[in-house]
């Protein structure tokens, strides 16, 4: 828009046509850009970009929910689960100023000055050295001293991002699983696209009118287009309703030209 919005004000449109140049030298080139834009919006929509965004989803879920100790370096209040919060000081390999908070019927904390960690199936066990453990039990504290302790608390090295997001499916992954409601909304999103260039090309281009008004007529149009495609994405409505919906949407640029042609 804003490239042909400066040639057409720095007139090198008419000046093109001037040299005896038709609408076809400048329809050549917008195809061409069509097509590119076509091929790298399909790529990276229906393979690549569904593939990273499931490395980053998976990387983010890990992140969030699985703490790796052994990893850990400098620890502040890590809280493992609802009902547990562990804090220490790590010099290299070694666990030292061991702190934890746990819950179970009552409330406790142990203190510890050094621990060796061990993982043991799906549990991670806290190997704990020269410390005490406290228990609040109603009014009274109940003191325990140890020269060794043992403290488990479950790992959560086997969960994993349950959580599907269908941007995170290639499209070959929506046919394997016949989501048909994803594979047509890959396709209207290339649909638009198309629908974008050729409806600008149509209202602007080709009638070599770059007034206020029609580029305000393409923006709203195209612009509802996107917004109202985006919602129905994002609804929980069923394959049939969906592609109704969307089939209308993106037929009013085409319907607008169907008229606009039947005035002319």
């Amino acid at each position: 828009i804003i490239a042909f919005i400066k040639m057409d004000k720095d007139k090198e449109i008419i000046a093109i046509y001037s040299l005896g140049l038709s609408i076809n030298q400048i329809k050549k080139p917008i195809m061409f850009f069509l097509l590119i834009i076509s091929i790298a919006y399909i790529s990276l929509n229906y393979f690549l970009s569904p593939i990273v965004y499931n490395i980053y989803k998976n990387k983010e879920f890990n992140l969030r929910n699985l703490v790796n100790l052994e990893k850990v370096n400098i620890a502040n209040f890590i809280e493992i689960n609802e009902n547990t919060i562990i804090d220490f000081v790590k010099e290299r390999n070694d666990f030292k100023d061991i702190f934890i908070s746990f819950n179970d019927e009552y409330e406790n904390q142990i203190f510890a000055k050094s621990a060796i960690l061990e993982n043991n199936n799906n549990e991670i066990i806290f190997n704990l050295f020269n410390g005490f453990k406290l228990s609040y039990k109603d009014s009274d504290i109940e003191k325990l001293q140890f020269e060794t302790y043992k403290f488990k608390f479950p790992s959560k090295k086997n969960e994993y991002n349950s959580n599907v997001d269908k941007n995170s499916i290639t499209i070959y992954q929506s046919f394997k699983d016949k989501d048909f409601k994803t594979i047509l909304e890959k396709i209207i999103d290339t649909l638009i696209i198309i629908t974008i260039i050729y409806f600008f090309y149509f209202l602007n281009i080709k009638k070599n009118n770059f007034s206020f008004k029609n580029i305000l007529i393409f923006l709203i149009i195209i612009i509802s287009i996107i917004i109202i495609h985006n919602v129905i994405k994002n609804i929980d409505l069923s394959f049939n309703n969906s592609i109704i919906i969307m089939l209308v949407n993106i037929l009013v640029p085409y319907c607008y030209m169907f008229f606009e042609k039947r005035i002319i």
